[in-house]
């Protein structure tokens, strides 16, 4: 029975912080593409009116059509609005610690903002880096259904 009082929709306005990387499926039918996305928060402290700012990377996972889409006109710092929803995934790595990840799946990806200069841009944040996908030795071997299987 499905809880009809129950909504997983996510929508994300950030930049890329690499290039979307796609893999085709063994049999070629079907391609998944995944980048990681920033978003930033910016305040000001109350109590002694100091500027803060924190950067959140959101891992991505994109299928089909949308996957090639992204692959061929997303860049490293490009501005996007994602729509989505979030997973929670877990497998046993070889050394059999149990791992996790939470990732937005996309539905809609949608361009905004103008292109940048090219592949060469630091991005929007330079300073920082994005907590990629788990490395190779952490992601599950031979997924079911819709897990990313790199």
């Amino acid at each position: 029975m499905s809880d009809v009082n129950s909504i997983n929709r996510v929508i994300l306005l950030g930049h890329l912080g690499r290039k979307p990387e796609l893999r085709v499926l063994p049999g070629g039918e079907r391609s998944v593409g995944r980048f990681s996305l920033a978003t930033k928060e910016r305040w000001t402290s109350a109590r002694s009116n100091e500027p803060g700012e924190r950067t959140e990377w959101h891992k991505i996972v994109v299928w089909g059509k949308q996957a090639e889409f992204c692959e061929k006109y997303l860049d490293k710092g490009r501005q996007v609005l994602v729509e989505g929803r979030l997973q929670t995934r877990s497998w046993n790595d070889k050394d059999g610690n149990k791992r996790s990840t939470t990732e937005v799946v996309a539905q809609n990806i949608i361009i905004v903002g103008s292109r940048r200069e090219g592949p060469t841009d630091s991005g929007p944040y330079p300073d920082k880096a994005p907590q990629d996908f788990p490395a190779d030795e952490e992601t599950p071997a031979g997924g079911e259904g819709d897990d990313v299987p790199f």
